[in-house]
């Protein structure tokens, strides 16, 4: 596949996993880079991320938490691969599933892919997480006119042009309705492709909470009719 992957990992007090899920990224042929941005990390995910030394990471270092949208905008700055795709500091999600992912826009056939946790074969995350994201999908679809099945999918690759010229303002999780609307009101077409999703729990450190739900959905309509 000839084409250079950037990853944008926004990391918040992820020490326990960091170290697996940096090595499993570096470890996908294609990637060309990865962008870590520590936003204020307290738990020592820093002093793991000042020991690694492969050429292909960038680390940027947020003085205090600033929330994930605003780290992954501050990565966007620093990426200069052709498609870029974002990457939580857990296990959810498996880098495996990259090349998969990209191929659309390798081939020419899109702008945008989101990997789907719901068109694979996946375990639920949990009654609410599952119902929220499906609820998600669809307030998407009535105000887009899209037909996606996984909104709030961490796995969202986008050419780097494509991406840059949103002019993103999130600060929080609001990054994925935010650069969805966008990318649906500029009439770029989202493709899906089927991603594997091993999921955590609260108690295991997922930080999604239901307000952040709520603010999801104020964001898609919010953008749905402003300019």
């Amino acid at each position: 596949m000839d084409l250079k992957l950037s990853v944008i990992m926004p990391v918040f007090n992820e020490r326990s996993t960091l170290d697996e899920i940096v090595e499993r990224v570096l470890a996908v042929p294609i990637c060309h880079e990865l962008v870590i941005v520590d936003d204020g990390s307290t738990d020592g995910s820093r002093d793991l991320l000042a020991r690694m030394d492969d050429p292909r990471i960038k680390c940027i270092y947020h003085d205090t938490n600033q929330g994930k949208g605003t780290a992954i905008r501050t990565g966007i700055a620093h990426v200069s691969g052709d498609v870029v795709i974002i990457q939580d500091a857990d296990l959810e999600y498996d880098p495996a599933d990259y090349e998969r992912i990209v191929a659309p826009i390798a081939d020419g056939c899109a702008q945008v892919v989101y990997g789907s946790r719901i068109l694979g074969d996946n375990p639920m995350s949990g009654l609410s997480f599952y119902l929220g994201g499906r609820l998600l999908s669809l307030v998407t679809n009535c105000l887009y006119g899209s037909h996606i099945t996984d909104e709030p999918t961490c796995y969202k690759a986008f050419k780097t042009d494509v991406l840059k010229a949103l002019d993103l303002e999130c600060t929080g999780f609001e990054f994925c309705p935010e650069v969805t609307a966008k990318i649906l009101r500029a009439g770029i077409e989202i493709t899906e492709v089927p991603i594997s999703y091993h999921p955590r729990s609260a108690h295991e450190g997922k930080k999604i909470k239901l307000r952040d739900g709520i603010q999801a959905i104020s964001t898609l309509i919010r953008y749905r009719f402003t300019d």
